[in-house]
């Protein structure tokens, strides 16, 4: 099912996937979105979540303009389909076909091995009625709410940063069954989104 979760913690589930991400359309000079999806599998919600919030956090790639609207589209899009009970994700060609180069793919991901074996160490199954069914309801809720919000993100600075972290928080919730980092997660979207209101108002 959509919400079901991923690698259990003890197996290092962020290591893992950025491991299978770096695997995306190796043989291209480019690598397109749908790739980096299809190596971490297109019927669970937590991955979706994690290369979204991956991608806007990431040096080289978020900061890209633009970045940040595409990655709340495929919130959208994923979380969408989770609440209405979709077990496959359906995501539209024209976005699956958005590409990076691969120079700056594989310069991004390398940045990012050590802190995500750094968030690997600290990931463990606790408080797990914040990720288990039905609490990845309100997880979908909190991220498409994140995501409507990302696009007037892009002209307040660092707020997409914190989105993106938001994102990567509650996709590692999801994936480890940890919900202290849902718990941080909602910290952050409430401090994010207050934020953004304070500097658009």
């Amino acid at each position: 099912m959509a919400g079901d979760t991923s690698d259990p913690p003890e197996q290092a589930p962020l290591t893992g996937l950025l491991d299978r991400v770096q695997q995306a359309g190796q043989r291209r000079d480019s690598v397109s979105l749908g790739a980096i999806l299809e190596s971490v599998g297109r019927r669970s919600f937590a991955p979706f979540l994690l290369i979204a919030g991956l991608i806007t956090l990431a040096p080289l790639i978020g900061d890209i303009p633009g970045v940040p609207t595409l990655m709340a589209t495929l919130v959208i899009l994923s979380s969408g389909q989770l609440l209405v009970g979709r077990d496959h994700i359906w995501l539209p060609a024209w976005l699956l076909e958005r590409r990076v180069s691969r120079e700056r793919f594989a310069k991004a991901t390398r940045l990012m091995q050590r802190p995500v074996r750094w968030v690997d160490r600290l990931l463990k199954q606790r408080l797990v009625w914040l990720t288990r069914p039905p609490a990845h309801f309100p997880v979908a809720l909190t991220c498409l709410l994140i995501a409507l919000a990302m696009p007037p993100m892009e002209v307040v600075p660092f707020t997409a940063n914190g989105a993106g972290l938001a994102l990567t928080l509650f996709a590692l919730a999801l994936l480890a069954n940890d919900g202290l980092m849902a718990l941080l997660g909602y910290l952050l979207t409430g401090s994010t989104l207050a934020l953004v209101i304070l500097n658009l108002v």
